[in-house]
Formats: structure tokens, sequence, C-alpha cells
């Protein structure tokens, strides 16, 4: 759900302070993210591993639910803009290295050729994107991310859902590429758009910025951004599950 790296976006990548609170005593070396994802290893691959991915990978997914997924991640990539737009105007702000907003800018340059895409895609497989009704799950997303925006929540936080909802996605995708998998012809490009190398660069990029801005976070503000994170997966799941078929 995500800045995805589709195809477009490919190309563009091969070219979410301290003093105040008590901090992490120590970071691993594979540094907090890596932490968390071990620590709740079960959700995140509830995440990234979920049955719609996998029946993709398997090629038995339902293109029913192919479609409602397309028509719904429409919507949501919509309410993604202005979301990453706070993320960069926040960068500017808040950042201590300029990097970060270059980073952010690779994806955001993307997102209109991301939007062409959905709808280019809607149109092959005959789904009305007008048509389409917001699904309560996409709805949870989408304040979630409105929720944000706001300007109290700290950088860190951001950027943790940043890379988070990109990860998310890549890792899912790529999944569906790797060798001995059966993703039908019809739905390799989608994969693509997420799964390829180059978006998995992005998401690395991203990493390496949350990483150093958690690394400087007090510990209430390591507690939002790992809150944050559990967050974006259990929203992740939850509109797997729709795609899916589910309530």
């Amino acid at each position: 759900m995500r800045l995805p790296s589709r195809t477009p976006r490919t190309n563009t990548f091969q070219r979410k302070r301290g003093g105040q609170g008590k901090k992490m005593d120590t970071v691993e070396k594979d540094g907090v993210i890596d932490r968390w994802v071990k620590k709740h290893l079960v959700l995140y691959t509830g995440a990234t591993r979920h049955p719609f991915i996998l029946s993709i990978r398997d090629g038995t997914i339902d293109f029913s639910s192919f479609k409602r997924w397309l028509g719904q991640d429409y919507i949501f990539v919509r309410e993604f803009v202005p979301f990453t737009a706070s993320a960069l105007l926040k960068a500017s702000k808040n950042s201590d290295d300029n990097s970060d907003m270059e980073v952010i800018l690779s994806g955001l340059a993307s997102l209109n050729d991301e939007i062409s895409w959905f709808k280019q895609e809607a149109a092959n497989w005959d789904v009305p994107l007008s048509d389409v009704v917001v699904h309560k799950s996409n709805q949870n997303y989408c304040r979630f991310l409105e929720s944000l925006m706001l300007p109290a929540v700290e950088y860190s936080v951001v950027f943790t859902a940043l890379w988070a909802i990109e990860t998310v996605y890549q890792e899912s995708f790529s999944h569906c590429l790797e060798d001995g998998s059966k993703t039908p012809p019809e739905l390799l490009e989608s994969c693509k758009r997420w799964g390829s190398e180059g978006f998995g660069e992005f998401c690395r990029s991203l990493k390496k910025v949350a990483n150093r801005c958690l690394e400087k976070a007090p510990d209430e503000e390591l507690k939002k951004a790992e809150m944050t994170f559990l967050r974006v997966l259990e929203l992740e799941i939850e509109f797997w599950d729709m795609s899916h078929g589910g309530p």
C-alpha cells in the first residue's frame, strides 16, 4: 500500500534530538528496526506472507480478489500522496540530514505515474474506479495516515510508518517473484512494481533513515514509533483480509 515502487518508480530508485527523556542504553548492531522485526516476527510475517499474497505466488488467486484490491489500493494511494508530502515537509523542518528529503522525493516524484498506472490497470480489468465503495479497513488505514500528518507527531514516528508501509509491499510482492513461484502471467507486472530490486533499494534507504532517527530518539518517542510500526502491520493485514474476501 504504499509509496509503491511500481515499475515507473523502479527507474527512479535505480538512479519515516535528543536531550529530553531517557534514551535507549544500547542499540543492536543491526538497528532498532531489525530488533522490532524480530520481536514482532509473527505479526510481521502475517503482513508480508498473507494468504492473499501466497495465493498470488502459488497461482490460486481468485482474480475477483485482485480486482477488489486494485480498486481499494487506488483509493489508498491517493490518500498516501498528502501523507508523503507531509513527511517531506516534516523532513525539511526536523531532519539533521539533507539526504532525507532526497529519499522521500524519489518516491513522491513517482506517485503521479503510480496513480496513472492504477487507472490503466483498472481499465484493463474492467474495474470502474468511480464506483468503488471505500471499505471500512481502507477507511481506517486512511484515517491513520491523517493522524500521522498532525504537526505534533514526531519525525521518527512518521518515518517509521513510511518505511513500514513501503516495506510490507516490497517484501510481499517480491515473494511472488522468487524461484518456484507460480504467479499468474496477468499479475507479473503488478508484482514487479513492488517486488523489484529498485524498490527494495528504496525501502533500504527508508530503513537507514528511520534507524538513524530512532537511535537518537528518547524512550517515549521510541515507544510511539514502535506502536506505529505495529499499527501499520495490523492495518496491512486487515487490508489483505479485505482483498482476500474477508469481512
